[in-house]
């Protein structure tokens, strides 16, 4: 009996820890960014457009996570749910990133946006905007395009990846508020999250599927 409370106890702390570790690498990069010196000379709305871009990075990681049903409590239909949410969450935040950017230097953001910018990091920005952008009228539009809806994930994950990639590469070229360590630790996290739920999702299980099928028609 008390063997069987103790693997009760600690089944029960495995998704606390999941939970919290996951949370830890998408909060402190922020939480460091809250104290970096170079915010000290920086106005509001340059703070908040640059925090909505570290924001949005953070949410980078727990977007693939939910989609696939990893988070303990957040399985199938509800974690489903939350991925959407998250991404509208994600829309929010590039739009107040590119906003701030551009009410603090309009000539700067356009320079970028028409990718002209001498900064090679923004041709990667913008790169991540145009995803995101797409990826929101996708999932908008999906009814109404007349997609299958495999052809509607494989377009949809095809987009992820591309704004992931683009995205991390955008944020460790910037010099910024986020602290170097924390920043690659969260990218890097995103870069796994993102492939091993792209492998799992559209390699290892469709094998598996089809492994099965052909065990049932031979067993048959």
């Amino acid at each position: 009996m008390a063997e069987s409370g103790e693997t009760e106890t600690k089944r029960g702390s495995v998704p606390i820890l999941i939970w919290a570790g996951v949370i830890a690498v998408m909060a402190v990069p922020v939480v460091v960014a809250a104290f970096s010196p170079y915010l000290s000379y920086r106005n509001a709305v340059y703070i908040i457009g640059g925090f909505a871009g570290i924001v949005c990075l953070s949410l980078m990681l727990i977007q693939p996570l939910l989609a696939a049903g990893y988070m303990p409590g957040l399985r199938g239909q509800a974690g489903r749910r939350w991925h959407r949410w998250l991404g509208v969450a994600i829309v929010v935040c590039v739009v107040l990133h590119i906003v701030g950017l551009y009410l603090t230097s309009p000539p700067d953001t356009l320079d970028a946006l028409l990718l002209v910018a001498p900064t090679p990091f923004s041709v990667y920005g913008v790169t991540a905007m145009w995803g995101v952008v797409l990826t929101a009228i996708l999932v908008f539009l999906r009814r109404r395009m007349g997609l299958r809806y495999s052809v509607w994930r494989l377009i949809h994950n095809a987009l992820a990846l591309v704004v992931v990639v683009a995205t991390v590469i955008h944020a460790v070229q910037i010099e910024g508020a986020m602290g170097t360590a924390t920043k690659w630790g969260l990218c890097i996290a995103v870069l796994v999250a993102t492939g091993v739920t792209l492998v799992d999702l559209r390699v290892v299980k469709p094998l598996l599927q089809g492994w099965r099928g052909e065990r049932a028609v031979r067993s048959d």
